[in-house]
């Protein structure tokens, strides 16, 4: 069997930063063999400027809406956002099955491995048979309408079975069901979908804008604008007098994981609760995303002083510039420049395998693992920077 070497300046190994004595081996698959002492490792070592990272998790993406870049404004605010996205996002399928293309490739590119991906159709099937990337795809449901429930579940239950019928253990695709938001699930859509909640990760779209405490604390705000625009009766609708995290948490009891997507605006209140409720649950950050849609930063120190496990994603190119993880983390660089790069890191690879279930490959360089290699380049004085750089090895 033949082996690949790779010394670089620093290598990290999912949980923690080694100096630059280490060398990295791998199998000619990328399987990780061990990590050596340089004066054990032997010859034909590549030697790299740079660190060395297992590859990046996107814990949160909307690949089917790719071919959206750079058309929708941006700082419209949440909710006339999700208007446009309703209303914009039908295009010719040729022209959207291009843009998925593309926008894999360009993960591919950035160092990413696995996608926790949100699907409301079948448009990316096709491309993910094509082993690229792993997958946890997040079959979306909404429907804030009562009428509406039992016909947008078997909507939804149709989509999850064509992903069901391509998953097999050499594509490493894992599927299951989750809510859109509290702002578009109603009680009686929530439950039909819990009872398919158990043993997987289920995700949802929590707390991006303050307007989703208002509804549910007071059935005020700008979602209740959202609705008048979209025609919808909102009187079967009482307000519980929580916060929506709050409100809507209990429900999700029965996942095995739960990723909580942006969290612009959860208070520490809500932080203390959800930490009594689950013990495993995930802050996905996709800064980026907040700064394309309402121009605010996520409370990162507050789910860090409690212990929060926190994972990155990039949402989709609708709402973001890039599909990067790197980007993403030169922006919580910049704003929060005290965090240290390792901790960064763990967020992006070994948290974020642990929370899309992929840990027992993915996110670290344990031996047995098949993580991918990235090596990052330009990086001062332990910190990321605007020029720091990705490259995929393997």
């Amino acid at each position: 069997m033949s082996y690949q070497k790779f010394q670089a300046t620093q290598l990290f190994t999912g949980t923690e930063l080694l100096g630059p004595e280490k060398v990295l081996i791998t199998d000619e698959k990328g399987t990780i063999e061990t990590i050596l002492d340089e004066k054990e490792a032997g010859e034909n070592i590549q030697q790299l400027n740079g660190l060395l990272s297992p590859g990046f998790i996107n814990c949160h993406c909307h690949l089917e809406l790719s071919h959206l870049r750079g058309r929708i404004p941006e700082k419209t605010g949440l909710v006339d956002f999700v208007f446009k996205i309703v209303n914009e996002r039908h295009f010719p399928e040729a022209e959207i099955l291009d843009a998925i293309s593309v926008a894999e490739d360009e993960m591919l590119t950035n160092g990413i491995v696995a996608v926790g991906d949100i699907c409301n159709n079948t448009l990316t099937v096709s491309q993910k048979t094509k082993q690229k990337l792993a997958y946890y795809n997040f079959i979306e449901l909404t429907g804030w309408l009562p009428s509406v429930s039992q016909m947008r579940f078997e909507k939804s239950l149709a989509v999850y079975q064509s992903f069901e019928e391509i998953k097999n253990e050499k594509l490493k695709i894992k599927n299951g069901l989750s809510p859109h938001a509290p702002y578009s699930v109603s009680n009686e859509l929530w439950e039909l979908i819990t009872p398919y909640f158990a043993g997987n990760t289920v995700t949802i779209h929590n707390q991006e804008t303050a307007f989703e405490d208002t509804l549910f604390t007071k059935k005020e705000g700008d979602f209740m604008r959202m609705y008048r625009m979209m025609n919808m009766d909102t009187d079967f609708f009482s307000p519980t007098g929580k916060s929506s995290l709050q409100s809507y948490f209990p429900k999700m009891a029965s996942a095995a994981k739960q990723i909580l997507v942006h969290n612009t605006f959860t208070s520490e209140e809500d932080v203390l609760f959800v930490n009594r409720q689950s013990s495993d649950l995930s802050w996905c950050i996709c800064i980026n995303a907040n700064q394309y849609i309402e121009q605010a930063l996520p409370p990162i120190d507050l789910f860090r002083k409690h212990q929060g496990r926190l994972v990155v994603g990039t949402d989709s190119l609708a709402s973001n510039w890039s599909l990067s993880i790197l980007d993403e983390l030169k922006t919580i660089t910049r704003h929060f420049s005290h965090i240290p790069l390792a901790e960064l890191l763990q967020w992006s690879t070994r948290n974020g395998a642990q929370a899309l279930q992929m840990d027992d490959r993915l996110g670290s360089f344990d031996q047995g693992k098949q993580p991918g290699v990235v090596l990052l380049s330009q990086i001062e004085n332990g910190k990321l920077t605007a020029s720091s750089r990705i490259e995929r090895l393997l």
